[in-house]
C-alpha cells in the first residue's frame, strides 16, 4: 500500500455516525477554544457529520470555516448539521489532507480531530497543514490512543476486540496509537513552538456507557470495520459475533467504566 493510500477503518455506517454527531467543540476540541476568536478564517480537515464544525464556526463568526472531507455524502450531512443551527460562514468541499488545494497562508486555524491516525502520512499530512496556515496561526490535532484505552470490569473478549482493532487499522494504513505520536510528528513535520497536552472521554453513567457500549457493538458487525476484518482474514464473522456481544455485557454492568485517551498539539505555524 503507498505511503499516502490509507483505507478509512471506520466508513460512514450509522453506528460510526452515532458517535461522531456525539462530539463538540467542548467535549473534543477544548484544548483549541481558548486560541479562537470572531473573525478568525478556519480550516476544519477531515469535519465528518459536522458537529465540530459547527460550534467552531459559531465561535469565529463573523469569521468562516472552510470544512473539508473525502467524500460528498458526509459533507452533506455536515451542511444539514449548519443549516439546522442557522450558520451560513461554512464552506464544503472534498480535499486530500495530504495535497490541500488551497493557497500558502489561506487560514488561521487548521484544525483537524481524530484524523492522523486514518491517513497513510500524517507527517505529510501536517506540513500541508502548516503550509495553509497563516504565519503565527495555529495548527491543531487530536488523536484517541487505542493501546491505552482502558476499562472496568476487565472483560478478556475486549482484549480481543483491542488487538483487533489496532491489526486492522495497520493493515489498512492507519497508526491506531496516533495519540502518542503527535508530538513526534508535529516535530518531524517542522513545528518548533508546540504546545502538547492529553484529555480523555469517559463512559461511566448508565447512558453512556450503555451507548458506547452499543455502538462498538452495532460497528463490530455492521460497518466497514466489520468487512475489513472478515475480508481480510484477521476475525470470522463469529468471532465478532462474540465481540460485540462482550460489549453489550459489559455495558449493562453498573461499575462499567471505559476511557479513551488522546494526544492533542497545538502548534504554532
Amino acid at each position: 500500500m503507498p505511503k499516502e493510500t490509507a483505507v478509512y477503518t471506520h466508513g460512514h455506517h450509522e453506528s460510526v455516525l452515532r458517535s461522531h454527531r456525539w462530539r463538540t467543540a467542548a467535549n473534543s476540541a477544548a484544548y483549541l477554544i481558548g486560541e479562537l476568536r470572531p473573525g478568525m478564517a478556519v480550516l476544519d480537515v477531515g469535519c465528518g457529520p459536522g458537529t465540530i464544525t459547527a460550534d467552531l464556526a459559531a465561535l469565529v463568526a463573523p469569521g468562516r470555516v472552510t470544512a473539508v472531507d473525502t467524500t460528498g455524502e458526509i459533507l452533506d450531512q455536515a451542511a444539514e448539521v449548519a443549516a439546522e443551527r442557522g450558520l451560513d460562514n461554512i464552506e464544503f468541499t472534498t480535499a486530500d489532507v495530504h495535497d490541500l488545494d488551497f493557497p500558502d497562508d489561506s487560514f488561521d486555524v487548521v484544525h483537524a480531530h481524530q484524523v492522523l491516525q486514518h491517513v497513510g502520512d500524517p507527517v505529510q499530512a501536517l506540513r500541508e497543514m502548516r503550509r495553509v496556515c497563516r504565519p503565527g496561526g495555529i495548527v491543531a490535532a487530536r488523536d484517541s490512543d487505542y493501546a491505552a484505552m482502558a476499562w472496568y470490569p476487565e472483560v478478556p473478549v475486549m482484549d480481543e476486540w483491542q488487538e483487533l482493532y489496532r491489526r486492522v487499522a495497520r493493515t489498512n494504513g492507519g497508526e491506531p496509537d496516533a495519540g502518542r505520536r503527535l508530538l513526534s510528528w508535529a516535530r518531524q513535520a517542522g513545528f518548533t513552538d508546540i504546545t502538547p497536552s492529553a484529555a480523555a472521554w469517559c463512559f461511566a453513567t448508565p447512558e453512556n456507557r450503555v451507548w458506547w457500549s452499543g455502538l462498538w457493538a452495532d460497528r463490530t458487525v455492521g460497518s466497514v470495520y466489520a468487512k475489513l476484518a472478515v475480508d481480510g482474514g484477521h476475525a470470522t464473522t463469529e468471532q465478532l459475533n462474540d465481540i460485540a456481544a462482550a460489549w453489550r455485557t459489559w455495558g449493562e454492568q453498573d461499575d462499567a467504566w471505559f476511557m479513551v485517551p488522546h494526544g492533542e498539539v497545538l502548534c504554532r505555524a
